[in-house]
């Protein structure tokens, strides 16, 4: 565990330090800096090990994000509301990522992570709930029992993973082409959560 001086004098990072039983490496701020991709890094930083959760529930399936801040939102968002696992393609940014990591604000603590190779073999033989721009059944109306999937917002999901789709949902707008993706996300992941059963 590194930290500078200032961070370690403060009530919430002193607290954190006694929790984790580590003994800290105390930086001046100007080496903590340069070791620091932030730029604004709040003053501690560790390395640990990646966890491996293995959950049985809902999932969510990404194909083809390439933007950071995106998957990390969408992982906030999965956790958020109870989804179990959120699988993404090699085409994804990935998921541990520095940039990731921070716009999953803890979210990748609480849901099971990995990256395939082959998306569609990942699905198997799970009720797929795949989102389209135009032509999807409208969110409110459609049966959202299954896992998600979430593509590109340029290009959107594969024709491969739309044939999987055993429902197309598409969030009905007053304007505006599209939503950015995690928007969609959060917008699709809490109509299935606040329903009885959690959309199961």
């Amino acid at each position: 565990m590194l930290a500078t001086e200032a961070a370690l004098g403060k009530p919430e990072i002193s607290t954190l330090v006694r929790q984790s039983r580590l003994e800290p490496i105390a930086l001046s701020a100007p080496v903590f800096d340069a070791i620091a991709d932030a730029e604004t890094p709040p003053g501690i930083a560790a390395e640990i090990p990646l966890p491996e959760l293995k959950r049985n529930g809902r999932a969510v399936y990404l194909e083809g994000i390439q933007d950071a801040g995106n998957v990390g939102a969408i992982i906030r968002s999965a956790a958020a509301f109870g989804i179990a696992a959120v699988t993404l393609d090699r085409q994804c940014a990935d998921p541990w990522s520095a940039k990731v990591l921070r716009a999953g604000m803890g979210g990748h603590f609480a849901v099971g992570i990995r990256q395939v190779d082959d998306l569609v073999a990942a699905i198997a033989s799970t009720r797929l709930i795949c989102t389209v721009v135009h032509g999807g059944q409208p969110l409110r109306q459609a049966n959202l029992s299954g896992a998600w999937a979430f593509g590109a917002e340029g290009a959107g999901l594969s024709a491969q993973m739309l044939a999987r789709a055993a429902e197309r949902v598409t969030i009905p707008m007053a304007g505006g082409e599209s939503l950015n993706v995690a928007a969609a996300a959060a917008i699709c992941l809490y109509e299935a959560f606040s329903r009885p059963g959690g959309g199961s």
